[in-house]
């Protein structure tokens, strides 16, 4: 249900946005490359402008992706760490476990207290 109103109230009217500026802004635009002036034909790209604010965004996400993605770095690491040494614990739960019936056969096993 959260996932149909998000769709509802945020992306169909960034979508409807998105292609208004398509529409308002098909003009040709020239983009140059050279930050010292000139107008190269090597270092000069001719496209519709809204291709540009398309283009914007889209590295705009990538970049906030991937700093969102570095950012969370040691909060997966804590969570490897921790699943790490809960498979110890498991481990070393079963290997007592396992020494425990060796020690006592079914029918002469000790009560353990309850927790």
């Amino acid at each position: 249900m959260w996932r149909k109103l998000i769709l509802a109230l945020i992306v169909v009217p960034l979508g409807v946005v998105l292609i208004a500026l398509a529409v308002v802004n098909r003009d040709p635009a020239v983009l140059i490359l050279n930050p010292f002036g000139g107008a190269e034909p090597g270092l000069s790209l001719q496209a519709p402008f809204f291709l540009f604010l398309l283009c914007a965004f889209a590295i705009g996400l990538v970049v906030g992706g991937i700093a969102s993605w570095l950012n969370q770095g040691k909060w997966r690491r804590t969570a490897r760490e921790e699943a790490r040494e809960a498979r110890d614990w498991r481990r070393q739960a079963d290997r007592l476990e396992k020494e425990l019936e060796d020690l006592h056969p079914a029918g002469q096993r000790p009560q353990l207290p309850a927790e």
